[in-house]
C-alpha cells in the first residue's frame, strides 16, 4: 500500500506561524522533501526535529520527483516544504503531486502561511474574487505583454515581486494598466513588515526616491467596470421580439430584458404590445 504525500504549509517569516498540526506532520513523516536543505534545517532545528532531507526544486524536479514517487509507492510518507508558504503553489511540488495524482498516491495539504492571501486580507482592496498572478517575467517584453492581457482584467491581482525587479514592474504597470490603486506588502510577518496603500503612480514616485528593501507581494485593483451603452426602448423591444420568437412568453421576455438592460418593464411591455 503507498504511502502519502504531505504538503506542509510554512512560515513566510515568523517561526511561530507554523502550525501544531504541521509540526506533528513533520516529526512523523518518514522523509521531508525540500526546496532548501539549508533553508529547512533552521525550521527544523527550531523545532528539534530530526529527518532524513532529500532535495526537490526547480533544476531537478524530474529526477527527485521519480526518487521520491517511488519511495511512496514502496509505502514511506514524505512531506514535502518549501522554502517558505505553502508548498505546490507557483513552485515546483505542483509536477509532484501532479505525479502522486497519476500513480494513485494520497496527497493531503497541512494549512498554514500563503503571502499571497495574506496580503490580499491587508490590502484594504476587494477580496471577493481575486486572480493570483506570482511573479512576472524579468524580461521586459514578456513581462509587458503579460500585463498588457490583465489590463481588462476586473478582479483584484496578487503579484510576487523581488526588490531589484520593483521599480520597472511598477512602471510597467502604470503604463498599461493605468492608475489605480495598490498595496504594496513588504517582508510579511517579519520584523520590518510594512503595507504601503497608495496608487501605482504613488508607489513609481514613492521608489523614485526610496530604495525597495524585502519580498514584495502587490495587490492591485482590478480594471473598473465599463457600464453597458444605454439602449432604446425600441431596441428594447427587438430584444423581446426575439425572445418571443424563440418560445419565450412575453410576460417572461420583457422581465428578462428589463434585467438586462434597466429599462423600465411597463414601458417594454406596452411598446411591444403594439408591435405584436
Amino acid at each position: 500500500m503507498s504511502g502519502t504525500l504531505y504538503l506542509v504549509a510554512t512560515p513566510i517569516g515568523n517561526l511561530g506561524d507554523l502550525s501544531p498540526r504541521g509540526v506533528q506532520t513533520l516529526q512523523e513523516a518518514d522523509f521531508i522533501a525540500t526546496e532548501d536543505t539549508r533553508v529547512s534545517m533552521k525550521l527544523l532545528n527550531h523545532f528539534d526535529i530530526k529527518k532524513p532531507l532529500v532535495s526537490y526544486h526547480e533544476h531537478n524536479r524530474a529526477a527527485a520527483g521519480q526518487a521520491i514517487l517511488a519511495r511512496l509507492l514502496a509505502g514511506e510518507t514524505c512531506a514535502l516544504v518549501t522554502d517558505a508558504g505553502t508548498p505546490a503553489i507557483s513552485d515546483p511540488g505542483e509536477d509532484l503531486v501532479r505525479l502522486c495524482g497519476e500513480n494513485g498516491v494520497t496527497v493531503q495539504a497541512i494549512p498554514g502561511c500563503c503571502a499571497a492571501v495574506c496580503a490580499l486580507a491587508v490590502s484594504g482592496l476587494p477580496t471577493g474574487r481575486f486572480t493570483f498572478e506570482g511573479f512576472l517575467s524579468a524580461n521586459k517584453k514578456e513581462r509587458r505583454e503579460a500585463l498588457t492581457r490583465l489590463a481588462a482584467e476586473q478582479r483584484t491581482m496578487v503579484f510576487h515581486e523581488a526588490p531589484h525587479k520593483l521599480r520597472p514592474t511598477l512602471a510597467d504597470m502604470l503604463e498599461l494598466l493605468g492608475d489605480r490603486p495598490v498595496a504594496l506588502c513588504r517582508e510579511l510577518t517579519k520584523l520590518h513588515e510594512e503595507t504601503i496603500r497608495t496608487t501605482l503612480s504613488g508607489a513609481v514616485a514613492l521608489y523614485r526616491e526610496k530604495e525597495p528593501r524585502g519580498e514584495y507581494v502587490l495587490v492591485v485593483a482590478g480594471a473598473p467596470r465599463q457600464e453597458a451603452p444605454a439602449l432604446t426602448l425600441a431596441e428594447g423591444v427587438a430584444m423581446v421580439q426575439s425572445l418571443r420568437q424563440q418560445g419565450q412568453r412575453m410576460k417572461d421576455a420583457v422581465r428578462r430584458v428589463a434585467e438586462d438592460t434597466g429599462l423600465s418593464r411597463n414601458e417594454l411591455y406596452q411598446a411591444a404590445l403594439q408591435e405584436e
